[in-house]
C-alpha cells in the first residue's frame, strides 16, 4: 500500500484510515486517489473490520486537490480529464457505499474534495476550530464530483450559497447546515470516536449493512404501496437472518449477542 494511506486495525475491528501527506495539507493527487480507493476496498473485504474511521495527519484533514496535480491536469486533453476526473468519482462512490460504519474525524480544515470525503460518512464530527470551503469556484471551477454527497448532506439551498461563493465557514455552521453531526474541542475528538465506535460495535454489522441500504432505497422514494411491501420483506428478511435471530434470542435470554466481543 503506498504510504500516502495509512491504516491501523484494532483488536475489536476497528480501522483507521489516515490521509497521509501532511507536508501538503493531505491534497489529493492520483496517487493517493488510487490508494484510498484500493484500501476502501481491502477493507471492506476484511470480515474482521466492522469500522473505518477516516482521519488527516497533521494540521488539516485535507485542503482538496494538490497543486502539482492540478498543473498537470491542466495540460490533459478532454477525454484525459474525464479519466482523471473518474477516479475521483469513483473514489467518492467507494466511500459513500462501504458497507460498514464509516466516521469522518475532521481535526483540521476541510476544502473541496476534503470535504466531499466528510460528506461521504456516515458520520462526521469536527473540533470546534475547523474551517470548510468549497473553493473551486475561485479557480474558475465546480465541485462536480464531490456535489451529489454534498447536496444530499446539507441540501441544495445551502449549497447553492457555498459552492457559489467559495466562502469559509465554521465547525458550528458545519453543524447548522448538517455537515458534521458534532462538533467538540480538539482533545476531546478521539474520546467523541471511541464512544460513537462503542455504539457501533454494540450492533449487528449485518443489520448496518442493510440499514445502509434502506436509507438509499427509501430517502427519495415515494411512499407507496411499492416501497411499503419493501420495506415489510426487509424487516421479514431480517427477523429469519441468522443475525436476527441471534440479536431476539440475546434480548431474550439477557445475554449480549455473538457479535459483541467485549
Amino acid at each position: 500500500m503506498s504510504d500516502t494511506v495509512q491504516t491501523e486495525i484494532d483488536a475489536r475491528g476497528t480501522a483507521t484510515v489516515w490521509l497521509n501527506r501532511p507536508d501538503v495539507h493531505n491534497a489529493f493527487d492520483d496517487e493517493l486517489i488510487g490508494a484510498l480507493t484500493k484500501e476502501l476496498k481491502r477493507l471492506e473485504a476484511d470480515k474482521s473490520v466492522r469500522v473505518v474511521v477516516l482521519e488527516g495527519r497533521g494540521k488539516s484533514f485535507s485542503a482538496g486537490a494538490d497543486f502539482n496535480w492540478m498543473k498537470r491536469a491542466a495540460k490533459y486533453s478532454q477525454a484525459e480529464n474525464v479519466r482523471d476526473a473518474q477516479a475521483l468519482a469513483d473514489l467518492l462512490r467507494a466511500l459513500n457505499r462501504l458497507k460498514k460504519p464509516t466516521i469522518a474525524a475532521v481535526q483540521g480544515n476541510a476544502f473541496g474534495g476534503g470535504v466531499g470525503l466528510v460528506a461521504c460518512c456516515d458520520i462526521a464530527f469536527a473540533a470546534d476550530h475547523v474551517h470548510f470551503a468549497f473553493t473551486e469556484a475561485r479557480l474558475g471551477l465546480i465541485p462536480a464530483t464531490i456535489g451529489p454527497y454534498v447536496v444530499r448532506a446539507i441540501g441544495q439551498r445551502e449549497a447553492r450559497r457555498y459552492f457559489l461563493t467559495a466562502e469559509s465557514f465554521g465547525a458550528e455552521e458545519a453543524l447548522r447546515i448538517g455537515l458534521v453531526h458534532q462538533i467538540c474541542r480538539l482533545v476531546d475528538l478521539n474520546r467523541l470516536i471511541r464512544q460513537t465506535v462503542d455504539a457501533l460495535l454494540a450492533c449487528g454489522p449485518v443489520a448496518q449493512k442493510e440499514i445502509k441500504k434502506l436509507v438509499r432505497r427509501v430517502q427519495y422514494g415515494s411512499i407507496d404501496s411499492a416501497m411499503i411491501a419493501d420495506t415489510a420483506e426487509r424487516i421479514a428478511a431480517m427477523r429469519v437472518s441468522a443475525e436476527g435471530q441471534e440479536g431476539m434470542a440475546a434480548f431474550l435470554e439477557k445475554r449480549k449477542p455473538a457479535w459483541r466481543k467485549e
